[in-house]
Formats: C-alpha cells, structure tokens, sequence
C-alpha cells in the first residue's frame, strides 16, 4: 500500500488531484484508516492514474474519462477516438468561424455566403436510426459527430445498412447561449430494434426546400445565412413550412474537401395546391 503522497509522486498527481478523482469516483482510495482518515492506494491502481492524468491533458472532462475507462480497452479505445473525432470536428468548426469572421471584417458590406439557388425535392418516408440531446452551440458539433458515429457503429453491428449520409433535426433554436432539442438522425435499411438511447422511427414523406453547402459554410454563424435563404424563399413562394428545418449530410462528409458541396439545409414544406 501506498500513502496518498507516495501515490501522487508515482502517479504525477497532487493532493488535489486525487481528492478530486476520488470524489468524483474516478479513482477511490483502495484503504482509508478510519482513525485518521489517511488515503492509501494499491499499486495495482497506478496505471488507471497515469490514464487518468494523460486524458486531463487532453481536456478531457471527468465524465468522459469516466466511461473511457469504465469497461474494457477495446471499449475504451472506441469511446476515446469518438471523442477525439468530436474534438477534431470543433477545432475545424472553429476555424471555419475564424475564416467567417476575418472575410466579414475585411469585406464589409458583403452578404458572407454566395449566391446559390433553393431546390425543391420529394423525401420519400424514411427508416431512421436517432439520438435526441439538448445542446448549445459551442458543444453542437461534437454532439452531432460522436452521436452520428455511435448510431452507425450500432446500425452496422445490427446488420443493417447505412450508407446514405446523416441528418440532424432541429426541435429548436440551438444558440451560444442557449441549449435545444436536436435529433441526429441516420437512414437505414433492415430490421433493428431500439437500443439505449438510440430510437428507431420513421420519418413520414415530405417535400422539402433546400440549399446546399460546403463544409466551410455550415460553420456557425455562416451557415445561419443559409437557414435564411431557405425560410425566406420558402416565405416569398407561399409555400407554409411542415416540419423542423434540418441539416442533411452526406456519406463521409468529413473526408470531403472543405470547400466542396457537402451538406444541404433543408425545410419541409406543404406542397402547393393545384
């Protein structure tokens, strides 16, 4: 056994530290003396303490460590790269904004996205796979990349086929300062049952008003421009809206280059009447 000083030397973690983790139920003393109180730890629990210390390197939260460590390596390793490709996900998110921001201060007085046309198409009903999730918009992106991956990765293991890209349903205005209701959603074909938090449904048939985007202009505030040529081509047409406004996203849309036709922000509508 090994004092809490002794412990955190080896470990490279301070009192602190371990208090913290030990409230947290990341990392319980294997003995207290319940004279003293004095914390004393096994040796065996030296390597969750190192994984612990390397993934707060990271930044990653305590509650995300937590289930990185929670079952086996194998799990751990799946847990760990999803939340890795989040963070990925954010950082080019960010840079995107960044990009936003510096053309809109050097450009004043441009509308900051490019003209492009507003489509019509016909959805037929839909099979979907889906997680629901309240989230703001600094922690949107990395929501709808590690949901996305964690539905597919059960679809696939299910037997079933999802190669038609992904979805993402908003029940409400996700603002900085403010969390929503939003459905990552990803289309499949198959029989497969609900699963945890991942529900199974289908989405009725629907017309719906889009516009498409590269991966640079879906970034946060840019692609709110596009949710406005959408609504008020939608507006200027008569044409009432019939459900959420969604984002509609290709196969791999990560692997696409940036600046290349990625995603589109859709509007169902009530068709026109004859």
């Amino acid at each position: 056994m090994l004092t809490i000083s002794e412990f955190g030397k080896r470990a490279g973690l301070s009192h602190k530290a371990l208090r913290l983790y030990d409230v947290s139920g990341l990392l319980a003393p294997a003995q207290v003396d319940p004279a003293n109180g004095y914390r004393f730890y096994d040796e065996a629990q030296l390597e969750r303490a190192r994984r612990i210390s390397v993934l707060r390197q990271l930044d990653m939260p305590l509650t995300t460590i937590a289930e990185v460590l929670a079952g086996t390596d194998e799990e751990g390793l799946i847990r760990l790269d999803r939340w890795w490709a989040a963070e990925e996900a954010t950082t080019a998110a960010r840079r995107s904004t960044l990009d936003y921001l510096r053309d809109r201060m050097s450009r004043s007085g441009t509308s900051g996205l490019a003209p492009r046309p507003v489509l019509t198409r016909d959805v037929p009903a839909t099979k979907i796979a889906s997680i629901r999730t309240d989230t703001n918009q600094q922690t949107l992106v990395g929501i709808i990349v590690t949901c996305t991956d964690e539905i597919t990765t059960y679809l696939r293991a299910a037997g079933a086929t999802a190669d038609t890209g992904s979805w993402v349903i908003y029940h409400g205005a996700v603002t900085p300062e403010g969390e929503a209701t939003v459905e990552v959603c990803v289309p499949f074909d198959g029989l497969v049952d609900p699963s945890g938090r991942i529900g199974i449904r289908v989405e009725p048939a629907h017309r719906e008003a889009y516009c498409t985007l590269s991966m640079n202009e879906c970034a946060y505030p840019r692609i709110m421009l596009a949710y406005d040529l959408v609504f008020d081509w939608a507006r200027a047409a008569g044409l009432p809206d019939a459900g959420p406004p969604r984002e509609v996203y290709r196969p791999d849309c990560q692997l696409i280059p940036r600046d290349e036709p990625a995603m589109d922000v859709a509007l169902p509508i009530l068709e026109r009447k004859p």
